[in-house]
């Protein structure tokens, strides 16, 4: 991500659907504003990524994964969203793999997702590279991985 990518963002996030938005929001959000824009695209890239799959064909973002750091310097969160028409066609692992990998690179101990209880999808991609749950609330399920 790049901070040029500011349109694709954009119409990458109008595009999912009302329930791809709050799967990754985690509450109603018709498109990103203003400063959430700014901050998704224009990264501290010695300590946050955010990697893109985008189809040449369709000019498009198709799916987007990024961690940034935690406080404590070693952990990082990450977020993953794929557009709706790819879901379920291996994107999402293939991003959230790379996140890993590039976080352990960037020295990063673990990696740590917060997931709605509802998005059985995104629990199990994340059990199934290796996330365990390390924390549970009535509607969100937090899972971490160790990458060192």
């Amino acid at each position: 991500m790049r901070p040029e990518d500011i349109d694709y963002e954009q119409r990458f996030v109008r595009a999912l659907s009302d329930e791809s938005r709050y799967q990754r929001f985690m509450h109603q959000l018709p498109e990103l504003p203003p400063s959430m824009l700014a901050r998704f695209t224009q990264l501290d890239y010695d300590r946050e990524l955010a990697l893109v799959a985008f189809a040449p064909d369709r000019g498009s973002f198709v799916g987007v994964g990024r961690y940034m750091p935690n406080a404590d310097g070693e952990t990082a969160e990450f977020a993953l969203t794929v557009a709706d028409a790819w879901q379920g066609r291996g994107l999402g692992r293939m991003l959230l793999e790379r996140l890993c990998d590039c976080a352990r690179a960037a020295g990063y101990r673990t990696l740590y997702g917060h997931i709605l209880n509802a998005n059985r999808d995104m629990l199990g991609l994340a059990e199934r590279l290796g996330f365990t749950h390390v924390g549970r609330d009535s509607d969100v399920v937090t899972v971490a991985r160790t990458l060192q």
